[in-house]
């Protein structure tokens, strides 16, 4: 883990670019950095949206830990500010763990919601409720000028439904009910998501280095 110096704390509390083009996924971490870094004006954040000449990394690694570093790496070579990538998905255990780090595309088109829920309906047809049991896994990598800072990863436990219930959040949100809860993620407030969420678990690691590692 790299220690951060006055020049990098300076600007990890001014300025960050999220390097993701999902804009839902954008929101939702935005809000998680901007209300856990506690500084008198709230960290300016940008996206790869807002710099169109940004290059598509390729998420070809085995798990979301090297996804998550590989995106932050590449693009923080290319600009002077700090990166922070995430990959996530679902890992559901009737089906040894997938789809994994396929889960944005695991009904073959890369972000398809609706086909995406399908298909894992489909494949979870014959599941009984005692065996329907997932988890959300979220990895996030900081980088800056290309050199890895932090790295930390989260987990969300909970169960797979037999049908959607909610429109809110994305992905597989509509599926899936977080451990100790009765509803999905695609109904649960944005509130009660971001303090139990995968994300939420491993930005609130992030935040912590970044308050207790300066020097």
């Amino acid at each position: 883990m790299e220690i951060l110096n006055v020049t990098m704390f300076s600007e990890m509390k001014k300025n960050w670019l999220l390097a993701s083009r999902n804009k839902k996924k954008a929101q939702e971490l935005e809000s998680l950095l901007s209300r856990g870094i506690n500084t008198s004006d709230a960290p300016k954040i940008q996206t790869v949206l807002d710099f169109p000449d940004l290059p598509e990394v390729d998420e070809d690694g085995a798990t979301f830990e090297e996804n998550a570093l590989k995106k932050a790496l590449v693009i923080s070579r290319l600009v002077l500010i700090p990166v922070l990538a995430d990959d996530s998905g679902l890992e559901v255990d009737a089906l040894g763990g997938r789809p994994g780090v396929h889960s944005a595309r695991f009904a073959g088109s890369h972000g398809d919601d609706d086909a995406n829920n399908a298909r894992l309906l489909y494949e979870m047809e014959s599941v009984t409720d005692k065996l329907r049991g997932a988890q959300f896994r979220c990895a996030v990598a900081v980088a800056f000028r290309g050199e890895k800072l932090f790295i930390a990863d989260g987990v969300c436990r909970g169960s797979i439904l037999r049908a959607k219930l909610g429109d809110s959040g994305f992905g597989y949100d509509p599926l899936f009910v977080p451990d100790g809860f009765s509803e999905s993620f695609g109904v649960l407030s944005s509130e009660i998501k971001n303090s139990i969420s995968h994300r939420a678990q491993a930005l609130g690691q992030v935040i912590r280095w970044i308050k207790e590692s300066a020097v």
